[in-house]
């Protein structure tokens, strides 16, 4: 799958996207956050306040606890606000 990293999540790890394998026991976004955090200390940096971060699968907005089976494409991205 590929992950795309947007705003300052790009700025933080100097990269807009990658491709990933997890293994197949990470199966949310969550799971997903954790194993990133333990294979790379630039991910886990940008990463520290996962709170804010909002995540979407296949261009579509999930909450964390979102089954990452069959996606092709996950994004992280900080808040957005309007104007």
């Amino acid at each position: 799958m590929k992950i795309f990293y947007f705003a300052w999540l790009r700025e933080r790890m100097n990269k807009g996207s990658e491709d990933v394998s997890p293994p197949q026991t990470v199966t949310t976004i969550d799971q997903l956050i954790d194993w990133k955090s333990t294979t790379d200390e630039s991910f886990a940096l940008a990463f520290a306040d996962r709170d804010i971060i909002r995540a979407s699968i296949d261009d579509e907005l999930v909450q964390t606890d979102a089954s990452i089976s069959g996606a092709r494409e996950i994004a992280f991205f900080p808040p957005m606000t309007g104007g």
